[in-house]
C-alpha cells in the first residue's frame, strides 16, 4: 500500500480534484457526467459538501493530491437525509496501490461519525475494481438498474451497492 495522508478537502484542492475527475469524465464511464468541470465549479461542489457531508483527499509524500472521495446525499427528499452516496476517484498512475481503499475506509468512518445510517455506491458497469473495493468494505449488491445511463453512444447498467453503518 502506498503511503498517503487522508484529510478534508478545501477549495484550494479544486484544481487537483478537477484534473482527476475530468479525466474520468472524458475517458471513462466511472462517472456519468459528460462535461468536464471548471475549477470554479469544482470549488462550488466542494463547498456544497462541507458541513455534514464531506470531500476527502489523499496526498502523497510530496503533497500532491492523488485521489479524492466524497459523500453526497442519496436523494433530495427529506426522508432520505440519513443516507449518503459515496464516490471514490484515484489519479491515473496511482490506481491499485491501496489509495482508493484508504479513502473509502476514511469516508465510511466519516459517514458513521456524522450520524448517517446507510451508504450507497452507484457503479456504472462493468467496473470490477470498484465492485471489489466496495465488497472489501462490506458493501452488498442490492440491485442493478438496467440501461439507465447513456455515455459514449452506449447504454450502461448501474449496480447499486449498500452498507448499513
Amino acid at each position: 500500500m502506498r503511503a498517503v495522508q487522508i484529510r478534508l478537502a478545501t477549495t484550494a484542492d479544486a484544481k487537483a480534484i478537477s484534473e482527476i475527475y475530468n479525466e474520468q469524465v472524458t475517458e471513462s464511464t466511472r462517472t456519468l457526467d459528460l462535461v468536464p468541470r471548471t475549477v470554479a465549479e469544482q470549488e462550488t461542489w466542494i463547498d456544497a459538501r462541507s458541513g455534514g457531508l464531506a470531500v476527502l483527499v489523499a496526498e502523497n509524500n510530496d503533497g500532491a493530491v492523488v485521489g479524492f472521495a466524497s459523500l453526497s446525499f442519496y436523494r433530495d427528499r427529506p426522508g432520505y437525509n440519513t443516507s449518503v452516496e459515496d464516490s471514490v476517484y484515484v489519479a491515473p498512475g496511482n490506481q491499485g496501490q491501496g489509495i482508493g481503499a484508504a479513502l473509502l475506509a476514511e469516508l465510511i468512518d466519516t459517514a458513521t461519525r456524522r450520524g448517517f445510517h446507510a451508504i450507497f455506491a452507484r457503479i456504472v458497469g462493468p467496473q470490477p475494481a470498484s465492485v471489489t473495493l466496495h465488497e472489501r468494505h462490506d458493501f452488498e449488491l442490492v440491485g442493478v438498474e438496467r440501461q439507465v445511463a447513456r455515455k459514449f453512444g452506449r447504454w450502461h447498467d448501474v449496480a447499486i451497492m449498500q452498507r448499513l453503518l
